[in-house]
């Protein structure tokens, strides 16, 4: 495993009273894309805040390519993007002049500067809309000029805030294409983001609710978290009742999800495929479709939502029947 490019430790961001962002610890490791989703407000802007050394924090540490981002060398600024929600350049300027100026910012001369700006624009699939006033551009197509203007420097790490809000589902698969090519290239990406499907483009997820971190991994290994298992989706022929199925041996839980619909939770769906109608069949229930279900990072991102609060409510009461204890 390779070192983090970036970390965070116990990372605390107070505005007044309210806590943005509450003890929070992540790693990126190089060439890999974390997105960080949650809903609006959860603290995914402060967060990439704070990482590009645009707004202090409160508590904890950072580090991106080894350095505090409240002290960051010229040289490694040189080596970060940051892509900010909202639209953020000049109007008035074309798509071609846009990326330029930014070019010319990072102090790279005209002549290397014209071949990295059609690089840019290439990427993003506006070379041909280069000319383009920048308000004359379609929403999709600010953001990906956006996007040209943070690669036009050839940085090693983006941070990228909600790079799809406001997009047609169409176009915002084809910027995570952008993005995950970008991966492939070498490039470590911090992406935000509240649409929670959009966690399956990424490597790893950190789900963020109120400021603080839900849960961190894979979007395999978040899966298997709130699922514990496979999940098989079984269709009967008539109505069910799931307990047909309570004792079966290596089945971990059963939903029942329509009269004649089963999601039944397994250890390995290959083994416990032919079992499963097996034991439906004795009980008189003739199967008339199985398939393995891939549950939808909604259903994830919802599920571990829900262990937080039960895990909050098992210590709440904890604490208060402590509380309620009478000293010895």
């Amino acid at each position: 495993m390779a070192e983090p490019i970036i970390t965070m430790r116990g990372v605390t961001r107070a505005f007044d009273d309210r806590l943005a962002v509450d003890d929070l610890s992540l790693d990126v490791v190089p060439g890999t894309i974390l997105g960080v989703v949650g809903p609006s407000g959860s603290g995914k802007t402060t967060t990439i805040r704070m990482l590009t050394g645009t707004l202090g924090r409160t508590a904890g540490e950072i580090r991106v390519l080894g350095e505090d981002p409240m002290e960051f060398s010229r040289r490694t600024r040189g080596r970060i993007a940051y892509m900010p929600q909202l639209f953020s350049l000049y109007e008035d300027l074309s798509a071609q002049e846009n990326v330029g100026f930014v070019a010319a910012l990072y102090g790279i001369g005209p002549f290397k500067r014209r071949a990295l700006i059609r690089r840019a624009l290439d990427v993003v699939d506006l070379w041909d809309a280069r000319h383009r006033l920048a308000r004359d551009l379609s929403g999709g197509m600010q953001r990906r000029l956006e996007l040209a203007c943070a690669l036009v420097h050839s940085p090693d790490v983006l941070f990228i805030d909600e790079p799809t809000a406001g997009i047609d589902p169409l176009l915002r698969q084809s910027i995570w294409d952008e993005l995950r090519e970008l991966k492939e290239q070498g490039r470590t990406l911090l992406v935000t983001t509240q649409y929670v499907s959009e966690a399956e483009f990424c490597d790893r997820v950190a789900l963020i609710v109120d400021g603080e971190l839900v849960a961190i991994d894979e979007p395999e290994a978040l899966r298997q978290m709130v699922f514990g298992g496979d999940v098989l989706q079984v269709d009967t022929v008539r109505a069910v009742d799931p307990e047909l199925l309570s004792n079966e041996p290596g089945v971990e839980r059963v939903r029942q999800t329509a009269p004649r619909q089963l999601m039944i939770t397994v250890h390995d769906a290959g083994s416990m495929t032919p079992r499963i109608i097996d034991a439906l069949r004795t009980g008189g229930v003739e199967v008339a479709g199985l398939e393995e279900h891939q549950p939808t990072f909604d259903e994830v991102f919802t599920g571990l939502v829900e262990q937080r609060r039960a895990a909050r409510g098992h210590l709440d009461t904890d604490a208060s029947e402590r509380g309620a204890m009478p000293n010895a």
